[in-house]
């Protein structure tokens, strides 16, 4: 199993309702999850806590065999390098390349030069950026940057890719770009989670979906679309 969550509740200080509340759900790896669900849902709620951003308030959380309950603060960044992490507002280093960027997340998991100098260009490649590797963040379109996220994000091979309202910024056929991209990463064999608001997208991959509600689960259903009637 490389997620599952069991009766886990989030509530925050001050918060009139629990983030997420009693949600049990198990993920298995090679899976392409959707997490759907109006604003205030508990989809971010959710990212966070399996990224260990958050601890739950109550429940059990594991992945990649590790329980988020007890595990130590001092494993926790090592933990994370087992993840790639993408997110609506890409988060690149402005002072940096595109291959630079990507090539920090290999620096920092002690990678040598020699792996870094030949894993950047294939993950470039991958992404569609193949030749693009000496500009600057400022010098890419919002796709073109969302795609350096993605790389930075699988470059170190990751088992889990969460990714949240990765196309929330972009236009309809970029976000298709994205989307194929994603798809083609889940086909390698690497778990794709992915909280989003994008109907067309969900609509039209039918894939898991996981519906939140107000904090609860409302639905898990395989091959759906982003609605349901009820």
């Amino acid at each position: 199993m490389m997620i599952s969550l069991d009766h886990v509740t989030k509530v925050y200080r001050h918060a009139e309702h629990a983030a997420v509340s009693d949600v049990s759900i198990a993920i298995d790896k090679g899976e392409f999850t959707f997490l759907v669900g109006p604003s205030g849902s508990g989809k971010s709620t959710l990212i966070r806590l399996i990224l260990r951003e958050e601890r739950a308030t109550r429940g059990r959380i594991d992945v990649l065999g590790h329980n988020l309950s007890t595990i130590s603060s001092r494993k926790v960044p090592f933990y994370r390098r087992k993840l790639g992490v993408v997110f609506q507002d890409f988060r690149l280093l402005t002072n940096k390349s595109a291959a630079e960027n990507i090539a920090f997340s290999l620096e920092v998991t002690g990678r040598s030069r020699g792996y870094i100098r030949q894993a950047v260009p294939d993950v470039l490649r991958l992404v569609g950026l193949d030749g693009l590797g000496d500009q600057m963040p400022n010098e890419l379109s919002g796709g073109e940057q969302q795609r350096v996220a993605i790389a930075r994000a699988v470059v170190t091979k990751p088992d889990l890719l969460l990714a949240d309202e990765p196309t929330g910024n972009l236009d309809p056929d970029t976000s298709r770009g994205i989307m194929t991209l994603l798809e083609r990463i889940n086909a390698g064999g690497t778990t794709v989670v992915m909280a989003t608001h994008d109907t067309d997208t969900v609509n039209r991959m039918r894939r898991r979906v996981i519906e939140l509600e107000r904090g609860r689960l409302v639905r898990d259903e395989d091959r759906a679309g982003y609605e349901v009637a009820r």
